[in-house]
């Protein structure tokens, strides 16, 4: 290989771009290993082969249409993982309906702002799932819910909102449920699914999935059919997947991991999409690494390191394994070995990426180094290029540091709704600025070393502080709040706040835990709340969150060099 004289490389590939959309692909791939196994949930006692698979995902197409869905609406969905979700994301596709991803985590602050963002005219949501009880949330918003008829709801707070299908659960008042609307799409036939097909196109935004920035409110990103396609297919490739692969999937569905490198990974190579949970436990899924012979696993450092730690782990057979992916925060050296070396994972892979670019621009191949695989987030995906670049937009040379950029067909359409924050992150030659800081080697490979922005990373999640003290901000006695990292040994990081109360008001962290609970998602509360009568500033008036930091650190006895 040359050695590169700038921080840029570009993706050069044979094989080209998928032209399919998700539901013609789909319908190929069954076509060509329709009795292999598609399927396996085992919560739910299903294994199902990719026939099978097509027949329930056009039953639920031919379902949606039926309730008078048209292409283009938005959809959302929110739920952990299980079967439905599947069906959902492929029939969505199907029926040309754009699926709105909601985090299961989400509580009513958060679920009011995200169907209201992108107008969802139906949401399929769970029942119940730990401690959220979902019927009892959309209730609490939307009360007329229990006097519409279903497919009619008129409600104040979510007045863009018609029709919601439960899945699972004692039927409800003013709701379908999900078994209902597949057997109408079973009755009514796949006619009106094959219909459409010839009117859906590649391009066509298919999928929002909610990010946020340093700007508070959540964003959009509006991915298409051949963003989230392509990019499973390459992630794919990379793991040189074929029929014979069965990936194990803990990661959430709600996010590009599961949904995109997971799902769309098998689903363009023929491997089985295996679930071991509704949510990531480390026994369960060992346990079903074991019993369905998975080849592939997917995770976050800490997923791995759980399952590492876990005191049954010596008595699993894991000797199907060889690949995967670990990404979402940095991986440390040790537990890549342990991964190697323990659980078969010869073949396990690192990447990089963001929901708003479907979400891999780099991953590292089978055949890198150790090294290479621990040190770097790999190299240029196929189609894709990249670059680092400095404060005025120039590429910097290989080793320097700059904020890394990416363009290609995986970079989303745009924020939903919102050409201001669109512009400000994609600029007008077509490139993603993501906001975290980087270097390239000489020989193409990429590191991340830092985040422009002030994004938190809690095992493997992101979290924004400014959404976060956007929230606390509505608390009667804060006058002014702010919200970053710290380090912690077993999440990466966790949130901490800094709180200014109003003069003359007293409050301690517990009052603010409690303000937040049932109205943000569990990881999103703070940790640590901290009162203080002022920030440390800089002369222009902006908070110094470094100089928080590090006070904190000192205060609780944090040692950063755990987490590194």
């Amino acid at each position: 290989m040359n050695e590169l004289t700038q921080a840029y490389a570009r993706g050069e590939s044979d094989v080209p771009l998928l032209g399919d959309t998700i539901g013609a692909y789909f319908d190929k791939a069954a076509a060509r290993w329709g009795d292999h196994d598609a399927l396996v949930v085992p919560h739910q006692d299903i294994s199902w082969s990719w026939s099978a698979l097509q027949q329930r995902v056009n039953d639920c197409a031919a379902g949606l249409i039926e309730l008078g869905l048209a292409p283009g609406e938005r959809i959302g969905i929110w739920s952990p993982n299980n079967m439905e979700w599947v069906v959902t994301q492929f029939a969505t596709a199907k029926a040309g309906l754009i699926l709105v991803n909601i985090n299961p985590a989400y509580r009513l602050a958060e679920l009011e702002f995200a169907l209201n963002k992108v107008e969802c005219k139906a949401l399929i949501t769970a029942t119940a799932f730990k401690s959220s009880d979902y019927i009892a949330m959309l209730r609490d918003l939307a009360p007329e819910i229990d006097t519409a008829a279903p497919g009619d709801l008129r409600s104040e707070k979510l007045p863009h909102l018609r029709t919601v299908i439960q899945i699972g659960g004692a039927a409800n008042a003013g709701m379908y449920s999900f078994d209902d609307v597949v057997a109408t799409g079973a009755a009514a036939g796949h006619g009106a699914v094959a219909a459409l097909a010839d009117t859906l196109h590649s391009t066509d935004p298919i999928n929002i999935q909610f990010t946020s920035g340093t700007t508070g409110s959540p964003k959009g990103a509006t991915l298409s059919h051949q963003n989230i396609l392509n990019n499973g297919y390459f992630i794919g490739e990379k793991f040189a997947l074929t029929e014979a692969d069965r990936m194990c999937i803990p990661v959430p569905l709600y996010h590009c991991f599961g949904m995109v490198i997971g799902n769309l990974s098998c689903l363009t190579h023929g491997a089985a999409m295996v679930f071991p949970g509704e949510a990531f436990d480390p026994l369960t899924t060992l346990e079903t690494i074991e019993a369905a012979r998975c080849t592939g696993v997917l995770g976050v450092p800490t997923m791995f390191i759980a399952m590492l730690q876990n005191p049954e782990f010596d008595r699993f057979d894991l000797s199907s394994l060889r690949t995967g992916m670990m990404a979402g925060s940095p991986c440390p050296v040790e537990v890549m070995k342990e991964v190697i070396d323990k659980m078969n994972m010869d073949q396990v892979t690192i990447g990089y990426g963001m929901t708003e670019t479907s979400p891999a621009s780099t991953q590292t191949d089978l055949d890198d180094p150790l090294e290479r695989r621990v040190g770097s987030v790999g190299r240029v995906h196929p189609h894709v290029e990249i670059k680092i670049v400095d404060e005025t937009g120039q590429t910097v040379a290989p080793g320097a540091t700059g904020e890394f950029c990416a363009r290609g067909y995986h970079v989303m359409r745009d924020y939903w709704n919102d050409e201001e924050k669109t512009a400000e992150t994609i600029d007008g030659d077509g490139w993603m600025h993501t906001g975290d800081l980087a270097t390239m080697d000489g020989d193409g490979y990429c590191n991340i070393v830092g985040r422009i922005k002030d994004m938190v990373i809690r095992g493997g999640e992101n979290l924004y502080p400014r959404e976060i003290e956007e929230y606390l901000y509505r608390h009667p006695k804060v006058a002014d709040v702010q919200v970053f990292g710290v380090p912690d040994p077993k999440y990466g990081e966790e949130l901490c706040a800094w709180i200014k109360l109003v003069e003359g008001e007293a409050a301690d962290d517990l009052e603010i835990r409690e303000f937040c609970q049932g109205q943000i998602a569990h990881q999103k509360i703070p940790r640590y709340v901290h009162f203080v009568d002022a920030f440390p500033m800089t002369v222009t008036g902006k908070a110094q969150k470094f100089v928080m930091r590090d006070q904190m650190i000192e205060q609780l006895g944090l040692d950063e060099a755990k987490t590194a």
